[in-house]
């Protein structure tokens, strides 16, 4: 890539991240139907031009920043040695990018926040699922190729996302439960005990007729 290649991209991420963060920042503060994208667009100093060619709605803009970190997350699955069986890689790609990455959500005191919203505003539950859907999708290959498999014939590689996802999730889940009688636990502790449950889970009994 060139030097001219290199700025110009740079400026679009850095363009698209400034949409983003109004969008959150904004949603956050007022409430998702308070805002719209004349405001966002605002807020970034960007025409509302500029903003639909980036994302298709508001919706679409508070959950780009997620859609970054999962994309981060499977980068360093990709990364992870060939080796590893998925469960292990993904895993370590997660602590990897909880352990390194400056925006992973616990680092991030509004993402607790916004992974609440989301759970509570319907339409931007369903622009986050799409961007989770993709990211997994995107996993599964990435776990096909890691064990030579063809992921449309062979269900191992989606069978290990989903159960690894699950993990994530669960995890993410307990750390955004509202604080009941004791505090909330990090959020990489409750990754690493997601993780360790599913390891000490025991195979399924097979029934022979």
């Amino acid at each position: 890539m060139s030097t001219t290649e290199g700025r110009r991209s740079r400026k679009v991420q850095e363009s698209r991240a400034a949409m983003a963060n109004a969008a959150v920042d904004l949603v956050l503060a007022h409430g998702l139907d308070q805002v719209t994208v004349e405001t966002i667009s605002e807020r970034a100093d960007v025409s509302r031009r500029t903003f639909s060619r980036y994302f298709a709605g508001k919706e679409d803009a508070v959950v780009d920043a997620l859609r970054a970190d999962y994309a981060r997350i499977n980068a360093a699955l990709a990364a992870r040695p060939a080796e590893e069986d998925p469960l292990t890689a993904y895993y370590r790609a997660l602590r990897g990018w909880l352990d390194e990455e400056p925006t992973a959500w616990h680092r991030l005191p509004r993402s607790a926040d916004l992974l609440r919203l989301l759970h509570e505003e319907p339409s931007l539950l369903a622009a986050y699922l799409r961007v989770r859907d993709e990211a997994e999708t995107e996993s599964v290959a990435i776990v096909a190729r890691r064990l030579g498999l063809d992921a449309e014939r062979d269900l191992r590689p989606a069978l290990a996302v989903s159960l690894a996802v699950g993990a994530f999730g669960t995890a993410v889940r307990f750390w955004i439960a509202p604080g009941a009688s004791t505090p909330r636990a990090p959020l990489p502790q409750l990754i690493d005990a997601a993780f360790a449950a599913l390891a000490d889970e025991p195979a399924p009994r097979t029934t022979t007729t």
